[in-house]
């Protein structure tokens, strides 16, 4: 099913990454780290369907979503970037296999933390945020989306990696197997993995190389 829902919010969060805000669609429902297919309600664009996260939780009034834009190249992210509050995107029903099994291990790449919010979100607004952690790797730390909501909901138990940079309250590097073993004592809890292909992919075969449980590990395949 198709829905179009008009712009009511937009926010700039870093340098190519905006918050938007839209209408939610009478019974609308979605689980926390699940997606849709966006397009955007203009004639050249409307068969132009992308997957992108909600980063709102079930229960709020609207719809919102964290995405990133790629101004190299003339695409939907570019597009989305330049829309205004007024304009109007199209939505399909809300799909994905990302979604809260029990504590345990977030782990993301850039823009593959978007899943991960509405998670944190709504486990904060439960009480049950206590003992997940978030390990968050990025090229330099403009790159760093939602950075100062992560460090004040999560604590010690976020924690920010920066590939092209080092920087003071950053860690310098790559997710990779001596990050895991300094930064993970328990390879018996579930790990969440989103992020580029490939890296989802290391991650996950190193994961499993420390003894964690392919069935506990969780990612978008």
């Amino acid at each position: 099913m198709a829905y179009v829902s008009k712009l009511i919010d937009i926010q700039k969060l870093t340098h190519d990454v905006k918050q938007y805000k839209v209408e939610k669609p009478k019974g609308y429902s979605f689980t926390p780290g699940q997606a849709t297919e966006v397009a955007i309600n203009k004639p050249e664009w409307k068969k132009e369907k992308r997957p992108f996260t909600f980063t709102s939780l079930p229960e709020d009034d609207y719809l919102q979503f964290v995405i990133k834009s790629y101004a190299d190249h003339d695409g939907v992210t570019n597009q989305l970037d330049r829309l205004v509050v007024g304009d109007e995107l199209i939505l399909d029903d809300s799909w994905g296999a990302i979604n809260y099994k029990g504590k345990g291990v977030f782990i993301a790449g850039g823009a593959g933390v978007t899943p991960f919010i509405a998670i944190i979100k709504s486990l904060k607004e439960k009480g049950e945020l206590s003992g997940n952690q978030l390990f968050f790797a990025n090229k330099t730390k403009q790159d760093v989306i939602l950075e100062s909501y992560f460090r004040e909901t999560l604590g010690k138990d976020f924690v920010s990696i920066l590939e092209k940079e080092s920087a003071s309250g950053h860690e310098n590097g790559l997710i990779d197997e001596a990050f895991l073993k300094e930064h993970v004592q328990d390879y018996s809890q579930h790990f969440y993995v989103c992020g580029p292909g490939p890296m989802v992919k290391a991650i996950s075969e190193t994961l499993e190389q420390l003894g964690a449980s392919p069935g506990a590990i969780t990612f978008e395949k």
